[in-house]
């Protein structure tokens, strides 16, 4: 097996997150299917995953409800759950229907105002955290805004807190600066900085050469790495509005820098693992 690896260097990436990136580029739209687990192995480790690294993952995404185990014979094969499939169709729509930079913006905002007793300190991480995941930034320390109409009413009643929230949807006075509010409610400095080190990382490796044709490397493993390392980024930016943001922002290079690699690959990727993916029917749970 040639499972050479061939892409940047950069962050420590999850071997969840590559083990969703390849089912939901190679196994998401191909039906209700299961791989052999010596396949997840195989395509993983063009990724830089080594065998007990996939073994672990694969049992971990089993007890949490996104993978199911499906014997044939002697072997074990894997297969989506309904969860994990809801999760990769969101996931492939911020991937490739929604772009990096929101040139659309409507002026809308949507605040979201709590008032928790002091005693819910688990309560009170969850909702941040999970506000902080969908974009939300703290305007103040009980109220959070978002860049446009966000529908978060499913977030708060999963978390149980409907009757400690209340949402609003509104535009901002002529007397407020609103770029000063984003640098002073999000962590500006930070997400751009990712998205210029993606960048970076990315053109320097397509001028090396690595990239520089679809027979070169692994397109396998290096799509699996950029799509994992992409959504990765984009999930922690909140699609800031444009015109508040600095002119040079790094997003738009950066999404076409994350658009042209993928193209590139997508074919070389596909054809390999049709190569190395062994799958059988999943039956009905």
């Amino acid at each position: 097996m040639d499972s050479r690896v061939d892409f940047p260097e950069g962050p420590q990436l999850r071997p969840q997150s590559l083990m969703f990136a390849f089912f939901g580029g190679h196994v998401l739209e191909e039906g209700p299917l299961c791989v052999y687990s010596g396949s997840v192995i195989e395509v993983l480790a063009r990724a830089g995953v080594g065998e007990q690294a996939v073994r672990s993952t694969l049992t971990r995404m089993v007890n949490r409800g996104l993978l199911r185990r499906q014997r044939e014979g002697r072997r074990m094969y894997f297969g989506l759950t309904p969860q994990a499939t809801e999760i990769l169709w969101n996931g492939k729509k911020r991937l490739w229907d929604t772009g990096a930079v929101n040139d659309d913006w409507d002026g809308t905002w949507t605040l979201l105002g709590f008032s928790l007793p002091e005693s819910w300190q688990r309560q009170r991480h969850d909702l941040r955290s999970r506000l902080a995941w969908s974009g939300f930034g703290p305007l103040y320390s009980g109220l959070w805004i978002a860049p446009g109409d966000f529908d978060v009413s499913a977030l708060v009643s999963e978390l149980g807190l409907a009757a400690h929230v209340k949402i609003f949807h509104a535009t901002a006075d002529d007397a407020t600066d609103i770029g000063l509010m984003i640098r002073d409610t999000w962590d500006l400095d930070g997400v751009g900085a990712r998205y210029a080190d993606f960048d970076k990382r990315w053109t320097d490796w397509l001028g090396s050469g690595s990239g520089s044709g679809s027979g070169s490397g692994d397109p396998l493993g290096t799509r699996l790495r950029l799509t994992s390392e992409w959504l990765r980024i984009i999930r922690t930016d909140p699609r800031l509005p444009a015109r508040h943001l600095p002119a040079a922002w790094p997003a738009r290079s950066a999404h076409d820098t994350f658009h042209r690699i993928a193209e590139q690959t997508e074919a070389p990727a596909c054809r390999m693992a049709a190569r190395l993916m062994e799958t059988t029917p999943l039956r009905p749970s």
